[in-house]
């Protein structure tokens, strides 16, 4: 393995074990820790909000929101391509409506969600992120669209 691939490898594997400790940071619902893997000048975009996420305080609102509604939110990372600084990762939600999103009140039907992050790393932190998941889905599951 001549140095460059090594010094690929070794970033691939640094990077693996970022998404890591973010998806676990997500589920244990540690906003502190959550926070800590963004950058202060961060910027995110979420089909699911009419405005960016911006900074630390901007994921830590995003998060909060649907923790509200979803108490028991929890992401399994189904595949993840690593491209030097940039992340995609395909990932599975589970989740019981227990609280207002979209103006919508609980219903506590429980949800399973599809959807992609993609990420920007510099410096170990996620510099801007595109989040794109099946709102169709969860608005079918807790019985606000007809089945297709």
């Amino acid at each position: 393995m001549n140095e460059s691939t090594h010094e690929q490898a070794a970033t691939t594997e640094e990077t693996s074990r970022f998404i890591a400790q973010l998806l676990d940071a997500m589920n244990s619902h540690d906003m502190d820790r959550v926070a800590a893997c963004y950058a202060p000048d961060y910027r995110g975009v979420d089909v699911n909000e009419p405005a960016p996420q911006l900074g630390r305080v901007g994921i830590r609102q995003s998060m909060s929101r649907y923790l509200a509604a979803f108490p028991d939110l929890r992401f399994t990372q189904e595949a993840a391509v690593i491209a030097g600084n940039h992340v995609a990762i395909q990932w599975t939600a589970y989740a019981t409506h227990q609280g207002t999103m979209l103006r919508i009140p609980p219903t506590g039907k429980q949800v399973v969600v599809r959807g992609a992050t993609f990420l920007t790393l510099q410096g170990g932190q996620i510099v801007s992120a595109s989040y794109i998941w099946d709102v169709a889905s969860m608005l079918r599951e807790i019985g606000l669209l007809p089945e297709l």
